[in-house]
């Protein structure tokens, strides 16, 4: 009853605040400056239909979403090995500190540079969330309770077993706590990339060209787009990820 309620309330806010947009397009009377929800949702369904648009979310998808997971595993096993390794972890100290530091705006100009447009997005998502995972499990590590790890050194438990039953369970939710932020940040700098490079058959470019002949509905259509892939991988990367969480693990058994 209560989720319900809630569900309800929620659809009614999402209501109310799409009317007050429709209502302030109407008002200005300029399809340049703002257009409303109806527009948007007409350019959506025209362009939908077009193999294209499937061609170009799966470009945009596909290079971003590469590039995250590249940057989960590189920051995982890197950051692991600094954890084992002290002197690694003050070897990568200054350039991890340089890629949390420096403007993305200043790497997609150097990437332009070196690697040209077509795997920009690719490198810039990895750039931008390589030190994320990294700190996140760096910090992971260390948060691993100090008394199991004595226990187990004391009953020489084997390594595979000390990182599975140990580091594991403080590593997860510092790895999903980073990846909240890390996906998010994966998609809007890897689009940034886009509309700064303008690779062919990207959502970048698709934007680009949506400010170049000033339409304002295919700009909303396409943010929409963006929001909507970006929040589903992130839900269904976050969904896989906690499953392997000891909390979910435990609520699977007690179900059984």
């Amino acid at each position: 009853m209560k989720s319900a309620t809630v569900r309800f309330k929620s659809t009614g806010m999402i209501l109310f605040w799409l009317l007050l947009w429709q209502v302030a397009s109407v008002a200005l009377h300029n399809n340049i400056i703002l257009v409303g929800p109806l527009e948007v949702i007409h350019s959506l369904l025209f362009q939908a239909f077009t193999v294209e648009f499937w061609k170009t979310i799966a470009f945009s998808f596909g290079k971003i979403s590469l590039g995250f997971f590249l940057a989960f595993m590189a920051g995982i096993i890197i950051g692991g090995a600094a954890y084992r390794f002290p002197l690694l972890e003050d070897f990568l100290q200054p350039p991890v500190s340089f890629l949390k530091s420096v403007p993305v705006a200043s790497f997609i100009i150097l990437a332009l540079i070196w690697i040209g447009s077509e795997n920009l997005s690719l490198f810039i998502s990895f750039l931008v969330v390589f030190p994320m995972i990294y700190i996140h499990t760096m910090a992971g590590l260390r948060s691993a309770d100090k008394k199991l790890l004595e226990m187990a050194r004391v009953f020489r438990m084997p390594p595979f077993k000390k990182l599975y039953y140990i580091y594991r369970p403080a590593l997860l939710p510092h790895l999903i706590s980073g990846c909240r932020v890390a996906l998010g940040m994966s998609f809007k700098s890897g689009i940034a990339a886009e509309v700064i490079g303008v690779p062919g058959h990207s959502i970048g470019e698709r934007l680009y060209m949506a400010k170049i002949y000033l339409s304002t509905a295919d700009l909303f259509a396409w943010t929409l787009v963006i929001v909507v892939i970006s929040a589903a991988f992130e839900a269904l990367f976050l969904r896989v990820l906690s499953l392997a969480s000891p909390t979910s693990v435990l609520v699977k058994r007690r179900e059984e």
